[in-house]
């Protein structure tokens, strides 16, 4: 394991015995190995929003690395938790993007993905 982190064998040793004085980037080269370290990294880089009228969601996408990432927010969570009562949902979703950035990040970081590829946000996925 040490050669594949690229780290001392005694520097594992000191890992596994959890001292406290191994550098971070080392820890990190350790995890990485154990597939204990996450690598994706979603962004919102282009607004590109749109209600679907049909389905009653606000569709967006963000990017992690070279994939497209395809996420949705229901109506009812833009209603909810958004003040989106009898207003433009399109409108909703821009004054509060940020927000429903952060929800979408972390959705999608706990494996939120369905089969068709979309991350739908509703209700009980908010978490605040």
């Amino acid at each position: 394991m040490a050669e594949i982190a690229g780290v001392s064998t005694p520097t594992i040793s000191r890992f596994e015995n959890g001292e406290k004085d191994i550098q971070l980037s080392t820890v990190i080269s350790i995890l990485t190995v154990l597939g204990m370290n996450d690598q994706r990294h979603l962004i919102f880089p282009h607004p590109n929003e749109r209600y679907d009228s049909i389905r009653e969601i606000v569709l967006f996408t963000g990017q992690d690395r070279d994939k497209l990432i395809s996420f949705a927010i229901s109506s009812e969570a833009l209603e909810d938790y958004f003040h989106g009562d009898r207003k433009d949902l399109l409108k909703v979703f821009q004054a509060n993007r940020e927000r429903i950035e952060h929800e979408a990040r972390r959705k999608y970081l706990a494996d939120g993905m369905k089969k068709d590829d979309l991350i739908l946000l509703k209700s009980n996925d908010i978490g605040f």
